[in-house]
């Protein structure tokens, strides 16, 4: 039988990613040969999670915007470079990724603004409160976990990425994903033994 908090971290991992998966495959290959409407699906099918992503790691809003919309025109530019093989989704996460480690190198601090707002359910106030607490923990666990191991998390976990993505989005081996990943699930184990009884 699952345990209590892996319960909560399979619930929380349900909640908060995609509902589906797509091949991308052929996306990449009309982008690359210039197809505008394959790029704003693949536009529309990202914008959200790297938005999260991008505010989750202490980046203003607004700054977040603009470097998602020069990622994604960074990528249009350079379509002829697709490899319609790769992962196009860690591909522009590995752009945004960079251009926000820049961003934040250049203005020499972190912009801590208000998180994204939570969407609303129909949930009950006492489920909503459980939910709360349990992402403010799980968002505390990530905060305080070493920078690369909090993003690898957030990736393979929240984002859903496959170790080979984010080996992709990050510019390390798949190797150092997995090793990231078990000392994260550690972290995350221990850090929310809290809300087993909860």
């Amino acid at each position: 039988m699952i345990d209590p908090i892996s319960l909560h971290l399979v619930l929380f991992a349900l909640a908060t990613t995609p509902a589906k998966k797509v091949d991308e495959t052929p996306i990449a290959q009309k982008i690359k040969e210039g197809d505008h409407d394959a790029f704003k699906d693949f536009y529309d099918l990202h914008y959200d999670s790297l938005f999260r992503f991008l505010v989750s790691k202490n980046t203003s809003p607004e700054a977040v915007k603009d470097l998602i919309q020069k990622a994604f025109i960074y990528i249009w530019e350079h379509r002829q470079r697709i490899d319609p093989q790769k992962s196009l989704r860690a591909y522009i996460f590995q752009i945004a990724y960079t251009r926000m480690l820049n961003h934040h190198r250049d203005n020499k601090k972190f912009d801590i603004e208000e998180a994204v707002p939570e969407q609303h359910t129909s949930h009950t106030p006492e489920d909503s409160a459980r939910a709360s607490d349990l992402k403010r923990l799980i968002d505390q666990a990530i905060e305080d976990m070493p920078e690369k191991r909090g993003t690898v998390f957030q990736l393979c976990f929240i984002e859903d990425f496959t170790y080979k993505e984010a080996a992709e989005a990050l510019e390390v081996s798949p190797k150092t994903i997995e090793n990231h990943m078990g000392l994260a699930l550690k972290d995350m184990r221990k850090y929310l033994q809290t809300f087993h009884d909860y």
